[in-house]
C-alpha cells in the first residue's frame, strides 16, 4: 500500500495510526501542502478533491477521505478491532469520531485558515481565536460525554478505537495552536495513554 501523506495533516495522521494498529506494511509519498503539491495535475488525476490522505491499494485502487479509509481497513483487517461488535456501541464510537472529523477539523484545517488570512484578510489573532473557538466547542461536548461514562483507559474501553485515533490527531493540533486544555482532563489523559503505544508513536508527526 502507498499512503499519500503530509506529516502535519490530522486526517493523514489518523490513517497512519490505523495502519500501525493493524500491523499493515505501507509506504508513503509526501504531498507537501505548504508547497501546493496537492493541486498538481498528477495528484488531482486520481484524487480530484486534492486533499490528503489518499491510500493506493495493492490492486491500484485509490481510496480517499480518512474515515472511509479507516473503516475500509477495519473491514478488511479485522484484527485489533477499532469498532465494537455491538451496533449501538459502534454508533457511539463513530459519533465521537465524527464530532472531530466532521465538526471540529473541517473548520480549522490548513485550507480554511489560509482562506481566512489570504482571502478574507483576517489577522493572525483573529485566525487563532477562530481556531480555538471551534476546538473548545467540540472538546467541551466530548469531555462531557466521557464524564458521563465509567472511566476507562481509552475513550470506549480498555483498547483503542476509532474515537481515540481521531482524538489524538486533533489533540496534536490543539497543542500546536496553544488551545487551553485544562477544561478537558479526560481527553488529555486518554491522549497521553494512547501516546504511550508504539502504533501511535510511530505515526506521530515528524517534520519533513
Amino acid at each position: 500500500m502507498l499512503l499519500y501523506d503530509y506529516f502535519r495533516s490530522t486526517a493523514a495522521y489518523r490513517v497512519r495510526i490505523v495502519l500501525n494498529l493493524k500491523g499493515i506494511d505501507y509506504q508513503t509519498q509526501v504531498i507537501n501542502l505548504l508547497q501546493g503539491e496537492e493541486g498538481s495535475s498528477d495528484y488531482l488525476r486520481f484524487n480530484p478533491q486534492g486533499l490528503v490522505p489518499a491510500l493506493r491499494l495493492d490492486n491500484g485502487q485509490v481510496l480517499t477521505q480518512s474515515l472511509a479509509i479507516c473503516e475500509y481497513l477495519e473491514e478488511v483487517y479485522p484484527e485489533n478491532a477499532l469498532l465494537p461488535a455491538d451496533p449501538i456501541q459502534r454508533a457511539e464510537v463513530r459519533a465521537f469520531a465524527q464530532v472531530i472529523a466532521c465538526d471540529i477539523h473541517p473548520l480549522n484545517n490548513l485550507r480554511v485558515l489560509k482562506y481566512l488570512v489570504n482571502e478574507m484578510g483576517a489577522e493572525e489573532s483573529t485566525k487563532l481565536t477562530f481556531y480555538r473557538h471551534w476546538v473548545a466547542e467540540g472538546f467541551t461536548a466530548l469531555e462531557a460525554l466521557l464524564q458521563q461514562r465509567l472511566q476507562s483507559t481509552y475513550c470506549f474501553g480498555d483498547s483503542p478505537t476509532l474515537a481515540d485515533v481521531c482524538l489524538v490527531g486533533q489533540m496534536f493540533n490543539a497543542r500546536r495552536f496553544e488551545c487551553n486544555l485544562s477544561p478537558y482532563p479526560r481527553l488529555v489523559a486518554i491522549t497521553e495513554q494512547c501516546e504511550q503505544l508504539d502504533a501511535f508513536q510511530k505515526a506521530a508527526p515528524v517534520s519533513e
